[in-house]
């Protein structure tokens, strides 16, 4: 009785070793595909950020006189809303 106990918890160990083995695998699959994701959004807003950058430099090389005067309007409306508080 006590080897049917004994190779009960030996059948038991390899079975919790084997699911963890498969769990840490799960797991780093999932890491794994998530950097990727991450590392995607990221390229993909770099991007953006770039394409934006270029067209904001293009439109004030197109209309540096609109782009100074709302440039002005800004730091007006900021520096008098600054300035009641």
């Amino acid at each position: 009785m006590e080897t049917r106990t004994k190779n009960l918890a030996r059948g038991a160990q390899e079975t919790i070793k084997e699911k963890a083995q498969e769990w840490g695998d799960r797991a780093k699959a999932a890491r794994s595909a998530a950097m990727e994701k991450a590392q995607s959004a990221y390229g993909m807003a770099q991007d953006k950020t770039k394409a934006g950058a270029l067209a904001t430099d293009h439109a004030i090389r197109e209309n540096p006189y609109a782009a100074l005067g709302i440039a002005f309007g800004c730091g007006l409306a900021i520096g008098l809303i600054a300035r009641r508080r």
